[in-house]
């Protein structure tokens, strides 16, 4: 930090707001500064490490998970088949899919709006893995931050060799197991195996998408880091629209911190010191680099690391502790406690609204679904003197673990349904089958151009849907 700016905490409508025109990890001319964050220490810190072991066993162990033979979760964008918590979802779910990112974004907006960014923090995968894994590697390897400092400007001795090609050689294959094990998401545990087994020559784009995943993962962990978060990820910029005074942040206590000043045994009466002993201990286990006496800003993740640090400074001083400490602007400026206020409100009433709605959708959703589409460029077609049959195309998606022959039956009129086949139409285990058919009716049962009918699918005697179509006979005259 620049001399005059000692001293003081930048506020909205100050003069010295110069820290939001640049990122922290960017200099004046516009290149890297890499990040040496200090390793922190703290209660905070043992915390969010046994959330980071909860994470690991759940994201490693998720995939190998089945229920009624399907994966817990699977997210096939090629196939574009999703299976969540053991239900499979296919295009003809979209309108389902789509409502589940509508409550989660509501979701997002609420929790932001109350708790800041606290999912950043403490369970987001790029926080946790860069944090609580891949930083740990690096400590245990070329040790805290200073040492990593002296490392890269120290010439290439043979030590300075071994160690970073250890560190590199161990990111690339933790970022090969996160890479796969973020495949197996996608494409499912057994077939994962089948790539790993078998000949490259047999899955070469399986083979290409292990390298890719692992490689993308390699590179955002060894050399990317915090950019993703200060650079890439959304979330970060929207804070600004989400965030309001009462939001909860990791916030610094400007008003019992300043002045600031370096720590002194005896107490000047004359001109009396905040709290803050000008330390720079918060700023140097920051892994986004920023100072937080600045205020609220777009980088800080809210990991904690701060109040750890500034805690145990304070410890150290026989001062209190919570100099920063998670609280809102108003806690800080005004000493108001968190609040729910009438905007966490209405977003928890649209988010109980909207999952309701959702669930009712889940509940009432079909384990068979299909599409019955009159055939194209043909109208009807006379049987005899006193009937009429119309072509039609259905296609069905079984959503069930069990293959299924299925056969069709109207509803709701007089008449009857002939499989172009002549049997039942077969659609394997979570797959998809098509047939044809016609439906014939008695011209006494025609009265209007167009008919509409309702037609169940049956499983042997059981009906486990009905699907609508509309009928096309002759206009008949009054």
């Amino acid at each position: 930090m620049d001399e005059d700016t000692k001293g003081t905490l930048p506020t909205e409508g100050s003069e010295n707001q110069s820290f939001r025109d640049h990122l922290a990890t960017v200099d004046a001319k516009g290149k890297r500064k890499w990040i040496f964050a200090q390793k922190p220490k703290g209660k905070f810190y043992n915390i969010r490490t046994w959330v980071s072991w909860g994470f690991f066993i759940l994201f490693f162990a998720l995939p190998f998970i089945t229920v009624k033979g399907r994966p817990l979760f699977l997210f096939n964008i090629p196939e574009s088949k999703f299976i969540i918590f053991g239900q499979i979802f296919w295009p003809q779910d979209f309108f389902i899919f789509g409502l589940t990112m509508i409550v989660f974004i509501v979701f997002i907006i609420l929790f932001t709006a109350a708790f800041g960014r606290l999912f950043c923090g403490w369970v987001c995968p790029q926080t946790i893995f860069m944090e609580m894994l891949f930083r740990k590697v690096e400590y245990l390897i070329e040790g805290d931050a200073p040492a990593q400092k002296l490392l890269k400007n120290a010439p290439w001795t043979t030590e300075k060799i071994i160690k970073k090609t250890t560190k590199h050689v161990v990111f690339f294959l933790l970022a090969f197991i996160i890479g796969n094990t973020f495949l197996a998401y996608v494409i499912g545990v057994d077939k994962l195996f089948e790539i790993m087994r078998e000949p490259v020559s047999q899955h070469f784009g399986g083979f290409l998408a292990m390298i890719a995943f692992s490689g993308v993962f390699y590179g955002i962990y060894a050399f990317f880091r915090e950019q993703v978060c200060t650079v890439v990820c959304p979330y970060g910029r929207l804070q600004s629209v989400l965030l309001d005074r009462n939001s909860m942040l990791v916030a610094y206590d400007y008003k019992r911190g300043e002045p600031r000043g370096k720590y002194k045994k005896k107490v000047d009466e004359l001109n009396p010191l905040g709290d803050c002993i000008d330390c720079f201990q918060c700023v140097k286990v920051c892994p986004t680099g920023i100072d937080i006496r600045n205020g609220t800003q777009m980088e800080c993740v809210g990991c904690t690391a701060c109040i750890d640090a500034c805690n145990r400074m304070m410890e150290a001083v026989n001062r209190p502790t919570g100099l920063i400490r998670y609280a809102s602007e108003n806690g800080i400026a005004d000493g108001k406690k968190l609040r729910y206020t009438g905007r966490m409100k209405f977003y928890s009433v649209m988010l109980v609204v909207l999952t309701g709605l959702l669930a009712f959708l889940l509940a009432t959703r079909k384990d068979v679904d299909g599409t019955i589409i009159r055939a194209a460029g043909i109208t009807y077609q006379e049987r005899g003197t006193d009937s009429i049959s119309n072509l039609y195309n259905i296609k069905i998606v079984n959503k069930t673990n069990d293959e299924l022959n299925l056969t069709l039956r109207l509803e709701d009129a007089p008449g009857k349904i002939i499989e172009a086949e002549g049997k039942p139409i077969t659609v394997q285990k979570e797959g998809q089958g098509k047939g044809s058919f016609f439906i014939v009716l008695p011209n006494s049962f025609i009265q209007d151009r167009k008919t509409p009918l309702k037609i169940g699918i049956y499983n042997g005697d059981k009906k486990i849907n009905t699907l609508s179509t509309n009928f096309m006979g002759p206009f008949k005259k009054n």
